[in-house]
């Protein structure tokens, strides 16, 4: 099966649909500085996730709860700045749409404006229905959240495995199909059962992003300091790690430590004279 002839075209939300539709899967990671953005996005990645996450990866938070609205336009913005190809989508944060719809409006059509990204995501199905409809409505293109959601962890009680058992599995159905009718165009299904997600992604016409999901979705998402090996400590079943990033660096700066040392740098070569 050939790809789409996207490599020099901005991906959007179309181009997700028309992917879902040709069967070709989508590769998202996050990001969330412009200089790590820029690669990924140079190296051909579908999209480009400014997720909550950035609250465990940049500030060392041990739940995505702490990190603020703000702290997001400041990660989405300069993510923004980074990708001319991939399609760019930012997390709202825990607090900024919960509590009502007109607060979850006012602070979706904040970031579009203050960031430049193409769309926003929202975890949750029934339970936020309304503001999913009222963002889209705004005009603006909404990617949903179901199975495991980071935000609702103090909930749950736990990360594991979401849709195990029938009723939850049920609701976590009702809830994709909700946000599917709602208009999403997307959603990102984490840490459920591979069959569970093969026959959501079947019922509904959103494309489906897995993490901890299966290869049955329409697609994949993982952490890019995860992905890339940077992270150090953390190892679930659904990760690989594609590089070993965090071996290249330390290396990298244990051979600058010993060139200052030794005054090997900067030699004349690299001097101003």
């Amino acid at each position: 099966m050939g790809y789409l002839k996207i490599e020099k075209q901005k991906v959007t939300v179309n181009t997700i649909r028309q992917m879902k539709l040709a069967g070709e899967k989508i590769a998202q990671m996050t990001a969330y500085d412009y200089t790590t953005a820029q690669i990924l996005d140079q190296a051909g990645l579908d999209s480009i996730l400014i997720g909550d996450s950035a609250s465990n990866v940049m500030q060392g938070n041990e739940t995505t709860l702490p990190i603020t609205l703000e702290e997001m336009i400041y990660h989405a913005r300069a993510v923004a700045r980074g990708a001319q190809h991939s399609l760019v989508v930012c997390d709202m944060p825990f607090g900024s749409y919960q509590a009502s719809v007109e607060e979850a409006v006012g602070n979706a059509i904040r970031v579009m404006k203050e960031t430049g990204v193409d769309a926003l995501k929202l975890e949750g199905g029934v339970s936020i229905i309304d503001k999913v409809k009222a963002i889209i409505a705004a005009g603006i293109p909404v990617m949903g959240h179901i199975g495991l959601m980071p935000q609702s962890i103090h909930q749950f009680g736990d990360y594991g495995v979401r849709g195990k058992e029938a009723v939850e599995a049920k609701r976590m159905i009702e809830d994709a199909l909700a946000l599917d009718a709602a208009g999403v165009f997307s959603m990102v299904l984490e840490k459920i059962p591979a069959n569970l997600a093969e026959e959501i992604t079947q019922q509904v016409k959103a494309a489906t992003i897995g993490i901890g999901a299966g290869n049955k979705t329409d697609g994949q998402v993982l952490v890019y300091a995860d992905a890339l090996g940077m992270s150090d400590g953390f190892s679930p079943k659904f990760l690989r790690r594609f590089a070993d990033m965090r071996a290249c660096m330390t290396g990298g700066v244990m051979e600058y430590i010993k060139s200052v040392k030794s005054s090997d740098f900067p030699n004349d070569a690299e001097s101003y004279f």
